[in-house]
């Protein structure tokens, strides 16, 4: 590599990394003192992370309104947004950034050289030369500022991390997981948030802000990592000479601070917001907490992991099946964050009473004890340890780089002691390690150790508070309009300037020269090629097979796919909860902790999911396929059992066991619950698509709203509803899962082949048979009935869906709606729902059966952000762009499309353009009409938005205020919890 020839750098350390199949270095920079680690290997996506410890000192979110100032504008690239125009125009992989409680972190991540080069230098110019110093809007529009339309006006707050912050800390998990941390650690940075507590982050000024970046922004507090196929040499000298050599080392007191353990466990209760049509009755949580040792312990680091998987994730492990059968809770959770100093490890009982206290912390610590006097299930021991070694080995990290997963595995250790960067980068001998202790003491001794004979610990109890943030935001009002009525005329003025002032900063154009500093790759810089499509049709003992010839390293992946078209609609719910009930229920030869731990010892893991596939060439008679989908991975050797598993899920679950249904039914609907207050815009999207498409209308029924409300139903009449629900189940399972109705797929090298055709003949005989008697199966029919609702919730903030076909509508498909997307989530809606209407985010969407929606994410608007959709069309209709915009556009279109996949992700895809039947011709059409589209290409989808938007379907899912104060734009106005 020759990177010893660079005099400007001492190399610390060198290591082999065999597990990660690369070379690491550990670098200092002698002038700046910027620490420098590199991870060399021929992984063509590569990545690049500058990160620094950034302890808070209070909870006014200074690292995080940092975090997102630096990426508006800097040195080198004077424009508004350089981060928006690079994730415009951009083959990037990744590129974001990211708050932590003690660190904050900048990573980019790019195929293409040229493109990955451009990165690094727009995020070490935005760290390190950001115009936070000359635009004090930048701070007022991503921190906080007063605002105030008119001086007769009403005066608020608005900046988007206060929005973000307020949507954040009306989740009950978001509030237990703060209190959690700073409870541990009174004596520490940990103790603050460092995301930043709505009430305070209005007490930040612009001068304090300054200064944090002042001290913590400095290369001798820096992290930077490289990591892939690149020249670490020419990418050193590059950044000597165009940044860290401008810098000479400082010292930078930003040291996490051990926290001394207490003596003895400690209690905290906090509260959290409920509607004021939600009971108070079994909505409160329960965590019982313990710090254990520091994440500088690369067994303990993944020794707990292990240990959290048996005791508390795992079905039937014996921490959850003791606290649930003591009726503690509807829902047991157990977490181990060992992404700090001091890694966490958290018992947690949610849907429970705060009286329960008491005997919450008995349970465990009863059972705990007899854990360590009788020993650990090895089984369950030896199905953790596979579980996580198999995910270390796969790297699978779904959308996300390996490369950037590493590197943040890296700073656990990194950040604490910059000697031992790589200790959790070899985690094989650790998991080799760990195997050998099954058996011994050590597993028990641990437990001893850290949680029972630990006081460094706390009782945290979250309850809940009806009509909280009706109140906190009554109290809010009265203190800014109150502050408002102790200004002089003069100061009112100025106020109503100020907000003037920043909205003319928002909507101010950038110079174009200013703008032609970013850069920007050319057309000619993207493949015409489509990526490969691998789709081969066998059969397989007697089964229809689509086979997927992919290397896999030796993994073979499994997709059963059973047809739903003759499930009548109204037992669509009952699709649902049969689909979460398979695999943590008992079965014929398995109680269901132990079915986990035999799959997990043997196999990469088994899972069911329901999927639609719309058949594309039917859009107008709006035709999909259902599937109930069983997907498995396994080493080719492990295949028979992968197969007896999932036929020993399939056919021989007890679906009769009524203690285990209603405590799955209770976990549903409390996971359900947080799924919709975290990922509001998704839900509330997918409602408003199912009041016109069948096809949302099923996914609402087995997985949205409509799906919520059915299992809330028998899950609080269970007594009276229980037969019924047992009938429908059974019925289901022998209708769905018979060798007439399943199709699959393989995702495999040849070499892998024999081992699923060797299997299938069997795996078919075991399945149910259709019976004389079984009805005539119709395809089912789905009502869909437009209800435009309004759905309160104890949130402060909304999430607002505008939907429609626009295909039903009279407009057409094209490949160039996928440059719309990007167009309006980062120019049209970014600007005004982001950055003038202070929400987190805005999203879009156009496929192709027709269906489109524009959605806005913890949104502190309603009707307000309803009219920004109004206006797209006139938006599209004046739309302009050079050709320097339409590349850029293009570009950062395209970069959503040729995303790296892994050997799994190849496999599906193929699948699902199988199953939807898009044929290579289609993908090439469409790829040339993104490369081919120019201005009046942008122009002519105005007709498709206008199309969309004359569906006129609505959904919000937000504050009861707000929607109650706004009744009137729906046709529904009700609670949602």
């Amino acid at each position: 590599m020759g990177i010893f020839d660079l005099n400007a750098y001492e190399v610390v350390l060198t290591e082999d990394l065999p597990d990660l199949k690369s070379k690491g270095y550990l670098l200092k920079h002698k002038k700046s003192g910027a620490r420098v680690l590199l991870m060399e290997n021929d992984d063509e996506n590569k990545v690049f992370t500058i990160g620094f410890r950034t302890p808070p000192s209070d909870s006014t979110g200074v690292p995080h309104i940092m975090e997102h100032s630096v990426l508006c504008g800097s040195r080198d690239f004077p424009v508004k947004d350089p981060f928006v125009e690079l994730v415009k125009g951009s083959l990037n992989t990744f590129l974001n950034a990211m708050t932590y409680p003690d660190k904050t972190v900048y990573p980019v991540a790019s195929c293409n050289d040229k493109d990955f080069q451009n990165l690094m230098h727009v995020y070490m110019d935005a760290v390190f030369y950001p115009n936070i110093y000359q635009h004090d809007e930048i701070f007022r529009q991503e921190g906080w500022s007063y605002k105030l339309d008119e001086p007769d006006g009403k005066l608020e707050y608005n900046g988007v991390v206060y929005n973000e912050m307020k949507g954040a800390f009306s989740s009950p998990e978001g509030v237990l997981d703060r209190v959690i941390l700073n409870s541990l650690f009174p004596d520490t940075s940990y103790a603050y948030e460092s995301g930043g507590d709505p009430e305070e982050i209005p007490n930040l000024t612009y001068e304090q802000f300054l200064d944090f970046h002042r001290k913590y922004y400095h290369p001798s507090n820096s992290y930077i990592y490289l990591y892939g196929d690149m020249d670490m040499e020419e990418k050193l000298k590059w950044l000597d000479e165009n940044y860290l050599c401008e810098f000479d080392a400082a010292e930078v007191d930003s040291e996490i601070c051990f926290q001394k353990p207490f003596d003895k466990m400690i209690e905290v209760e906090k509260t959290y917001s409920i509607s004021s049509e939600e009971t108070e009755e079994e909505n409160t949580y329960l965590s019982y907490n313990k710090v254990i040792a520091t994440s500088l312990d690369e067994k303990l680091y993944q020794a707990f992991q292990i240990l959290d998987y048996a005791l508390l994730s795992a079905p039937g492990a014996p921490l959850k099946k003791a606290l649930m059968d003591a009726g503690i809770g509807k829902d047991i959770m157990g977490s181990y964050d060992n992404g700090i100093y001091q890694p966490i490890f958290s018992i947690i009982a949610k849907n429970a009473e705060p009286q329960q206290k008491e005997q919450f912390v008995q349970v465990i610590e009863d059972t705990l004890r007899k854990i360590v006097e009788d020993g650990i299930d090895r089984k369950a021991l030896e199905a953790g340890i596979n579980y996580h070694e198999f995910r270390f080995r796969e790297a699978d990290f779904g959308n996300y780089p390996k490369g950037l997963m590493y590197g943040l595995d890296l700073f656990d250790s990194w950040l604490y002691d910059e000697k031992k960067p790589f200790i959790h980068m070899q985690a094989i001998p650790t998991f080799a390690f760990l195997k050998e202790q099954i058996g011994t003491r050590y597993f028990e001794d641990l437990i001893q150790k850290w949680i029972l004979d630990n006081p460094h610990g706390s009782m945290v109890i979250v309850k809940p508070e009806r009509g909280r943030t009706a109140r906190m935001d009554r109290e809010l009002d009265e203190k800014l309009q109150t502050y408002k009525a102790g200004l002089s005329p003069d100061e009112v003025e100025k106020l109503a300037r100020d907000t003037a002032e920043l909205i003319v900063y928002q909507e101010s154009e950038d110079a174009r020269e200013d703008m032609e500093k970013i850069p920007v790759l050319g057309r000619e810089d993207i493949s015409r090629e489509i990526a490969p499509i691998c789709n081969e049709e066998r059969v397989c003992g007697g089964i229809p097979m689509v086979y997927h010839n992919v290397e896999t390293n030796g993994i073979g992946y499994v997709t059963l796919l059973f047809d739903l078209s003759g499930v009548p609609e109204e037992k669509l719910p009952y699709v649902g909860m049969l689909q979460a009930v398979l695999g943590i229920i008992d079965t014929t030869h398995y109680e269901y902790g132990e079915l986990f731990n035999e799959i997990n010892v043997h196999t990469g893991g088994i899972g069911t999911s329901l999927e639609l596939y719309p058949d594309v060439t039917k859009v107008k008679e709006k035709e999909f396929r259902a599937t109930f989908e069983m997907k498995g991975k396994a080493l080719y050797p492990k295949m028979d059992v992968l197969f007896k598993m999932m036929r020993e899920i399939l056919t021989e679950s007890k679906l009769e066991d009524e203690k285990r249904l209603k405590e799955i039914l209770s976990m549903l609907k409390s996971r359900l619950q947080m799924s919709f207050l975290s990922s509001g815009h998704t839900t509330a999207a997918l409602r408003a698509l199912s009041y016109s498409s069948p096809l949302s209308k099923f996914k609402d029924d087995t997985d949205g709203i409509g799906y919520y409300e059915a299992v809330k139903e028998i899950e609080e009449h269970f007594e009276e509803k229980k037969e019924e629900l047992i009938a429908n189940l059974k019925e289901l399972a022998a209708r769905i899962f018979r060798a007439d109705n399943l199709m699959i797929s393989y995702t495999a090298a040849p070499e892998g082949l024999d081992a699923v055709e060797k299997e299938m003949e069997t795996f078919k005989n075991g399945l149910f048979e259709r019976t004389d008697g079984d009805e005539q199966e119709n395809r089912c029919i789905l009502h869909c009935v437009k209800r435009n609702e309004g759905f309160k919730t104890s949130s402060k903030v909304q999430y607002v869906a505008r939907t429609g076909n626009f295909i039903d509508g009279g407009a057409a498909y094209s490949g160039a709606l996928h440059i719309l997307k990007v167009i309006l989530s980062y120019d049209y809606l970014w600007q005004n729902i982001r950055v003038k209407g202070g929400a987190y985010g805005c999203m879009c969407n156009f496929n192709r059966i027709g269906e489109g929606y524009l959605i806005s994410y913890r949104d502190p608007n309603l009707e307000k952000t309803i009219d920004v959709y109004e206006k797209v069309t006139e938006y599209l209709r004046n739309f302009e762009a050079d050709d320097r915009d339409m590349n850029k556009y293009i570009i950062g279109t395209i970069s959503n499309i040729d995303r790296p996949m892994n050997p799994s992700a190849k496999g599906t895809r193929s699948m699902n353009l199988y199953m939807n039947h898009v044929t290579e011709e289609m993908i090439r059409k469409e790829r040339e009409e993104i490369l081919n589209a120019g201005q009046e290409e942008i122009r002519a989808l105005a007709d498709v938005v206008a199309a969309m938007l004359a569906a006129d379907q609505l959904c919000v899912i937000g504050s009861e205020e707000k929607i109650e104060e706004q009744k009137a734009l729906f046709g529904e106005v009700r609670t949602l919890f």
